[in-house]
């Protein structure tokens, strides 16, 4: 595709010079190191590093031109195209060059702070269930049909989604769900994506290191509902059970399906039974009334599938379809994930990282025992201190024995995270531990749990790793577990047993 086609119609600070317009363009890329002869290179200025600074290594690699919003760097010798707005220049051309994929499907947002990773495996398992080809990217994995990739990011960038997009397009694929993070809304990497549905979860505190308010934080979510920069999805799935949820604004075109437990809602799940069998309840909807069955366990729960259940309706699933698909949904990865190694308590991981999750995956323990609940939680570094008393006042007033340990504290120190949320422990009178290695207070929250305990471990989930100052190092919180609970002596029950 040469140039001038690509660029045609993208805001440009100054006009392209005579000839460039006939150029080649033979790739798109943002990472220098993947530069190919032919390629543009899109340099953006990040918040760790300034994409300007590899701009020669790209032309020396035989990238064709640059293309960025700030202007070339002082003796920069190569082709240089200033833009208006940079992430928004490269969703365009990239869904250009690609001959947007994104048409041919029907995309799914799923945005909030909490239930976006399980809200979309819901929907993916269901439309997968229902026969059709499909497209997942989040938290934990990509996925293309059966294939599947590691996450680098909750919500990729324009150009590694439209590659995304493409392969499901090549593989006959219909669908692709995705989790819409605030950070994604607030730099454009949606930009101009048509989605069919978008559904909001909730709203409650974090990332305000990024946002500087909950308004701000809200208004990145509110505009996907507003397009994200194209047209307004043509239905809208919110949780109106939530304070956030209401001031939802819509445009004419986009038709609302409220959820929630209360009355009013489009959606209302009606006698809920809980437990660690998983969730049975009724959807009563405008169709009129669906029983619903998962392996998923917790009032949460009932949320999302309420969400994923008003997904399939709006892609015209009908009800009895949408509920054997929710049915078939397999436990997330790091989402109130039990690991069973035969010992005579409870052992969850979840990745609740904030007080509201921790509130939520608390409580949901609480349901599954009559006996104590013992949690295990750190704060991540270089991230919102706000909320760190927060999580800890949580965990100690819903808990009944709390260890705090670190988390991912980055370039932090440990003990100073720790002493942020042990403000919070310490306005209620619940027996805690501190123990800044996580290793071992996972062993000392284990040696604390006696028979009908349930022991939660939070904040990190399906995350393999941990990121020190200095370092990044292996870490899984379910291996771990697994391997202290195997040296105390249990073994996992056997298959069929």
């Amino acid at each position: 595709m040469n140039l001038y086609d690509l660029i045609e119609g993208v805001p440009l600070v100054l006009n392209l010079l005579p000839g460039w317009d006939t150029l080649d363009v033979l790739g798109i890329e943002y990472d220098s190191r993947r530069i190919q002869p032919g390629f543009l290179f899109f340099a953006f200025e990040g918040q760790h590093a300034d994409g300007r600074r590899f701009a020669a290594q790209a032309v020396e690699k035989g990238a064709l031109a640059v293309v960025s919003e700030s202007p070339a760097p002082e003796g920069f010798a190569g082709r240089w195209i200033q833009v208006q707005h940079g992430r928004r220049a490269m969703s365009e051309m990239s869904r250009r060059f690609y001959g947007y994929p994104e048409r041919r499907l029907a995309l799914t947002g799923v945005t909030g702070t909490n239930g976006k990773t399980t809200t979309a495996y819901c929907i993916d398992a269901m439309l997968r269930h229902a026969g059709f080809v499909t497209g997942m990217a989040g938290t934990i994995l990509y996925r293309i049909a059966d294939r599947e990739l590691p996450a680098v990011n909750t919500t990729p960038d324009s150009l590694d989604l439209t590659r995304l997009m493409r392969q499901v397009c090549d593989v006959g694929g219909s669908h692709f769900t995705f989790e819409v993070s605030s950070h994604a809304l607030t730099l454009g990497r949606v930009d101009g994506f048509t989605f069919h549905t978008a559904v909001f979860t909730n709203l409650t505190r974090d990332h305000l290191d990024f946002h500087g308010s909950m308004e701000d934080y809200f208004a990145a979510k509110q505009s996907l509902f507003e397009g994200a920069g194209g047209p307004p999805p043509r239905f809208a799935i919110i949780n109106a059970d939530d304070e956030w949820g209401v001031r939802i604004a819509l445009s004419p075109q986009t038709a609302r399906l409220s959820y929630g437990l209360k009355n009013g809602c489009d959606l209302r799940a009606e006698n809920v039974d809980a437990g660690f069998h998983g969730l049975r309840f009724d959807i009563r909807h405008p169709g009129g009334r669906q029983h619903v069955e998962s392996r998923l366990c917790g009032l949460i729960n009932v949320y999302n599938l309420l969400a994923a259940f008003g997904t399939g309706l709006s892609l015209g699933l009908p009800p009895e379809t949408v509920a054997a698909g929710l049915r078939s949904c397999e436990a997330v990865p790091g989402r109130f994930e039990r690991v069973d190694e035969g010992q005579p308590f409870l052992v969850i991981v979840d990745y609740a990282h904030t007080d509201d999750a921790l509130r939520n995956t608390i409580a949901t323990a609480r349901s599954l025992t009559s006996k104590r609940v013992i949690t295990l939680f750190g704060c991540g570094g270089d991230r919102d201190r706000a909320k760190r008393p927060l999580m800890g006042q949580a965990a100690a007033q819903l808990s009944d024995f709390v260890v705090v340990t670190s988390d991912n504290p980055r370039s932090e120190d440990q003990l100073g995270i720790i002493n942020d949320a042990l403000v919070g422990v310490r306005r209620t009178d619940t027996p805690h531990a501190v123990e800044p290695d996580r290793e071992k207070a996972i062993r000392r929250a284990v040696a604390e749990a006696g028979p009908g305990d349930v022991v939660l471990i939070a904040g990190k989930g399906h995350e393999t790793y941990q990121v020190l100052k200095d370092r990044v190092i292996d870490f899984d919180d379910r291996e771990t577990v697994r391997r202290i609970l195997r040296a105390d002596g249990f073994a996992a029950p056997e298959e069929g047993l």
